[in-house]
């Protein structure tokens, strides 16, 4: 029995030795601890102090939780901007409050989104769907330009309780012609004494959409005679190739 012990006595540190080899072996490399440094660094604000930083092989992958989708984009702009970092793999979750349901979501961003950009001159000309599953925002529809596109993703992005977000959101392609239609629509549609009522409040405005000559409407309108007097006012715009009425009426709209 002393023989054994002291057998066991003389392997126990040979045995340690190799049970500690494969984390020798994969022991972070200088270049991976220089990238992780340099991550680290930038994501010193206190909103990412719940981020984790891990780097094997020139490849970054982000852990842990923040408040907002906004900080987890961020997080992963930072760490892509890491000096000879090959890649970036960006796992950080979204904490979303527990008293917030997709439905409340989806009423609060909705109300944000027909609002912004009011005084810009774009607003009637932007029309965006929104959906919500389980704090994942789904965009889409059409804008005029990359900068309302920029501003609906920033306003769903800085939402607390959004998850991630979908972006199918489309912009209009750049053409002077479809501009002065834009115009045109706009002044044919709420110059006519029935329809100038939708110009005061953003989240009643017709939305107007032009690609090309095409024209779309959408919204919600009192009654079936805005409705159609919409659609006629819009059709007589010189230059128009065809015009698509999707507006709906007070009360008969699908829900979605």
């Amino acid at each position: 029995m002393r023989l054994v012990s002291r057998i066991g006595f003389i392997l126990s540190p040979v045995l340690s030795i190799l049970l500690a080899a494969p984390t020798m072996i994969h022991a972070q490399s200088p270049a991976d601890a220089q990238i992780s440094a340099e991550v680290q660094k930038s994501l010193g604000n206190k909103r990412f102090s719940n981020v984790h930083v891990a780097v094997n092989n020139g490849v970054v992958t982000l852990s842990g939780r923040v408040e907002r989708f906004s900080d987890k984009e961020e997080a992963d702009r930072k760490a892509n901007h890491a000096k000879n970092a090959s890649a970036v793999s960006n796992r950080i979750e979204v904490a979303v409050p527990e008293n917030i349901s997709d439905g409340a979501l989806r009423e609060k961003l909705g109300k944000a989104l027909v609002y912004d950009r009011v005084g810009y001159g774009t607003t009637v000309y932007n029309n965006i769907n929104l959906g919500v599953d389980h704090g994942v925002v789904t965009l889409s529809g059409m804008v005029y330009g990359p900068t309302d596109k920029d501003s609906a993703l920033s306003l769903v992005a800085n939402t607390p309780g959004v998850r991630d977000i979908i972006d199918n959101l489309e912009v209009a392609p750049v053409s002077p012609m479809d501009d002065r239609i834009r115009i045109a629509e706009a002044r044919a549609i709420y110059g006519h004494p029935a329809l100038n009522k939708y110009a005061l409040d953003p989240a009643k405005t017709i939305r107007i959409t032009v690609v090309n000559g095409h024209v779309t409407l959408n919204g919600v309108v009192d009654s079936k005679m805005d409705h159609d007097i919409a659609g006629i006012r819009a059709n007589g715009v010189p230059g128009v190739f065809s015009v698509e009425n999707h507006l709906q009426i007070a009360g008969q709209q699908a829900g979605r």
